[in-house]
């Protein structure tokens, strides 16, 4: 929840900025604003990440919620003789994961016949 709003206080500022920018460059003539505003608008950002708490942090930059999960499936696909091609997992919600995973199987599997629980 806190990345959600984090994320949407991020967008809502954006589109100021943006707004803000465009209406300068057009009663001014400064064309220059929008390239600036794009600027300005990353670092906030990166600032807006790293000031909240590290478990939303890691939300907003996608990054793997548990390594142990990870590894686990990775074991498991991989004990079979199958190759983890890609894998990526994410948090829908508390203690509850969502995965997509690409698997090169051995000649002659069957996608049913990978199970990992």
């Amino acid at each position: 929840m806190r990345a959600a709003i984090i994320h949407v206080m991020a967008d809502a500022a954006v589109s100021v900025l943006v707004i803000v920018g465009l209406v300068l460059a057009r009663t001014f003539g400064w064309l220059w604003m929008d390239p600036l505003a794009g600027i300005i608008w990353r670092v906030r950002y990166r600032q807006l990440v790293i000031w909240s708490n590290p478990d939303t942090g890691a939300i907003l930059l996608d990054m793997t919620p548990d390594r142990a999960v990870e590894q686990s499936i990775r074991r498991a696909v991989e004990a079979e003789g199958d190759q983890l091609n890609d894998l990526h997992l994410w948090r829908l919600g508390p203690g509850h994961l969502g995965a997509i995973v690409s698997v090169a199987t051995r000649e002659g599997a069957m996608p049913a016949s990978i199970v990992v629980a």
